[in-house]
């Protein structure tokens, strides 16, 4: 069980591995969803039946089997999006350490100006996709994949539902504020986990 930690020159090539590892885990877990679908099954389902025999109705072994595996996954999901949020801190890192021409002082001036949060974790659903990529309540967003503060208008977060409507199973870069340190997550939005949506978790307008 577990995953690969990769050791490539270049902190953004881990970062795509780690991505690509990401994505893995996600679409196998949702192959041992699809078994516990098959037999009208969750992760809490009794297997029994109200005498306290084995249910006749549904494959004890398979379901069984299926949930103990989407248990290890979801662990190994956590350790790589854990990596990846510090693969995507080390680009970042490098980039500001780097030295700068004239453009590319232009560009950290706009990062600067993407620095504001504009959105706050509200709730956040466990075993869902946010909680899986890390996500925690009172969480500020800083950035979610190409949006910035100065993509909403009117305090409306449309603009992420729009994104997350046309990213399913696909990751989404996540700049965060969390207790005043900056935190890079790969969230990827899907359905099937089980609750409402596509990230299960709540997210509000924010004003610094």
């Amino acid at each position: 069980m577990g995953f690969t930690l990769p050791s490539p020159d270049s902190p953004a090539e881990q970062a795509k591995t780690l991505m690509n590892q990401k994505k893995n885990i996600e679409s196998e877990i949702e192959s041992h969803i699809s078994i516990l679908k098959a037999n009208q099954s969750t992760m809490q389902t009794p297997l029994v039946d109200p005498d306290g025999f084995p249910r006749a109705d549904i494959d004890i072994y398979a379901v069984r089997g299926a949930r103990v595996r989407i248990i290890e996954l979801r662990n190994d999901l956590k350790d790589v999006t854990a990596a990846i949020g510090k693969a995507l801190e080390a680009v970042y890192d490098r980039s500001q350490s780097e030295s700068v021409d004239r453009r590319e002082m232009s560009e950290e001036s706009s990062s600067s100006k993407e620095s504001k949060a504009f959105a706050k974790v509200d709730g956040v659903a466990p075993g869902s996709p946010a909680a899986d990529a890390g996500l925690c309540r009172e969480d500020l967003i800083v950035k979610f994949g190409r949006l910035v503060d100065t993509s909403f208008s009117s305090g409306s977060l449309t603009p992420i539902a729009e994104l997350v409507g046309a990213s399913e199973n696909q990751s989404i870069g996540i700049k965060v504020l969390r207790k005043g340190r900056s935190i890079y997550l790969s969230l990827t939005p899907r359905k099937g986990w089980g609750g409402r949506g596509m990230l299960g978790c709540h997210i509000v307008p924010y004003s610094p």
